[in-house]
C-alpha cells in the first residue's frame, strides 16, 4: 500500500495504490457514503470486469450502490452523453455533498469529473481508474472534459477528485492493447524530466506488459509521485510546469482528430507517436541528438507502440495535420505551444514554434514514411 498526497490546499486529496484494493473498496470508500449510499458511474466493459467487486465490498461496509453503465469508447466523452449522465443523477437526487464514484479508465474519468463539477455547481467525485492510462495520468491532477467537433477535450473544467483509489489487479483484465497504450503515458514521465526512470523503463517495460507486479507497482506509483508534485506546484497549467505532462500530445491529438477520435487510435497509441515525433522534431531544428530520438522511438517501438505517422496509420498531409492543431485549447494570441526536448530527461516547453515548418516535417516524415 503507497499512499500519495496532492498537496492543494483546501483541495488537496490522497492518491491510494494497493493490490486487490478493489476487493476492500468498504473500507476506504464507505466514508463517502453521506446517506449509505454511492452512485457509481461506468462503461459497458468494466461493468463486466469490475463492478461486481465493487459492489460487494460496499454491501459488506454497509453500502447500498446505484450503478449508471454508460456505452464504453471515446465517443462517450460528448455532450449527447454528458447531457444524459446529469439528467441521470439529478433522477437519483444526488446530492451536492455526495461523492459520484468513476470507475474506469480515463473517458468515465473525464466524463464523471466533468458532470460532476457543473452538477448543482459542484459535487464531489472519487476517482477508481481501471486502465493504466487512467491510473497513471487521467484520474490524477483534476482536469475534465469532453470532446466536440472541433477537437479533443475543449470543454471543460480543473476539478479535483477528492480521492483516488488505484487498484494495480484491475490490469489483468486489460487487453494488451489498452495496457500498451498506457505504458506510452508511463514512458512519459522519464522523457520529461527523470531519465534514471526511462533507462528503467528500457530495462522493464517488457515486464510491466507481461503483467509482472512488481515492474507494475513500481511503474504506477513513480508516475503517480511524478504527477503529483507536478500539480501541487502548478494545478491550472499557469506557470508552465504543468504544460510538461503535455509531451507528445500536441502532435497525438492532431493525429486523434486525423483518426477522428476513433478506436482505430488510441488515446496513448496518439500520444507515443507525438513523442517520437517531438523528439525527431527537436533533432530537425538541432535541439536534439539523433542517437536520442532514435533511441525513444527504438523503445516504443520495440513495447508495441506507433513511433510515427506511418505506424499510426496516418497518411495525411502535414498542412492537414496542422490544421487540427489549431484548434488545440493550448493556443494563445495565434502561437501554439510546443512540448519539445534537449534529450531524454531535458523537455522544455517551446512557444516560438513554427507552425508552417511543423506542416513542413509532418510532410518529410510522411514521405519517409516513418
Amino acid at each position: 500500500m503507497t499512499l500519495i498526497p496532492v498537496a492543494l490546499a483546501d483541495r488537496s486529496y490522497d492518491i491510494l495504490v494497493e493490490e486487490g484494493a478493489l476487493d476492500r473498496a468498504g473500507q476506504h470508500l464507505a466514508r463517502f457514503a453521506r446517506t449509505g449510499r454511492l452512485v457509481v458511474v461506468t462503461d459497458q466493459n468494466v461493468a463486466v470486469a469490475h463492478l461486481p467487486r465493487l459492489e460487494s465490498s460496499l454491501a459488506s461496509a454497509g453500502v447500498r450502490v446505484e450503478a449508471i453503465v454508460l456505452p464504453a469508447g471515446e465517443s462517450t466523452k460528448s455532450w449527447e452523453h454528458l447531457a444524459a449522465l446529469t439528467d441521470r443523477l439529478l433522477a437519483l437526487e444526488v446530492e451536492r455533498a455526495d461523492h459520484i464514484i468513476a470507475l474506469g479508465g480515463g473517458v468515465i474519468g473525464d466524463l464523471v469529473g466533468f458532470a460532476a463539477s457543473i452538477l448543482k455547481r459542484g459535487c464531489s467525485f472519487v476517482q477508481v481508474p481501471t486502465t493504466l492510462l487512467a491510473q497513471v495520468d487521467s484520474s490524477v491532477g483534476g482536469k475534465t472534459a469532453i470532446n466536440t467537433p472541433a477537437g479533443k477535450n475543449l470543454v471543460g473544467a480543473f476539478y479535483q477528485p477528492a480521492f483516488v483509489l488505484i487498484d494495480p489487479t484491475s490490469l489483468d483484465t486489460l487487453p494488451p492493447r489498452d495496457v500498451r497504450a498506457g505504458y506510452a503515458e508511463v514512458v512519459k514521465y522519464g522523457l520529461i524530466d527523470d531519465f534514471a526512470f526511462f533507462e528503467y523503463c528500457e530495462a522493464h517495460g517488457a515486464e510491466l506488459l507481461a503483467g509482472d507486479s512488481a515492474a507494475r507497482a513500481h511503474a504506477i506509483v513513480t508516475s503517480v509521485r511524478a504527477k503529483a508534485a507536478i500539480v501541487g506546484d502548478d494545478e491550472r497549467e499557469t506557470s508552465g510546469r504543468r504544460a510538461l505532462l503535455n509531451l507528445g500530445h500536441t502532435f497525438g491529438h492532431a493525429l486523434e482528430a486525423e483518426m477522428g477520435f476513433s478506436d482505430r487510435l488510441l488515446h496513448g497509441e496518439g500520444v507515443a507517436a507525438g513523442m517520437a515525433l517531438a523528439f525527431r522534431y527537436s533533432t530537425r531544428i538541432g535541439l536534439c541528438s539523433a542517437q536520442d530520438s532514435e533511441r525513444v522511438a527504438a523503445h516504443l517501438r520495440d513495447a508495441g507502440l506507433p513511433h510515427g505517422l506511418a505506424s499510426a496509420g496516418i497518411d495525411a498531409s502535414g498542412a492537414a495535420l496542422v490544421t487540427h492543431m489549431l484548434h488545440d485549447k493550448k493556443m494563445a494570441a495565434g502561437k501554439l505551444p510546443f512540448l519539445l526536448a534537449r534529450g531524454i530527461g531535458q523537455t522544455f516547453l517551446a512557444k516560438d514554434v513554427d507552425l508552417g515548418d511543423v506542416a513542413a516535417f509532418l510532410d518529410e516524415e510522411r514521405t519517409a514514411g516513418r
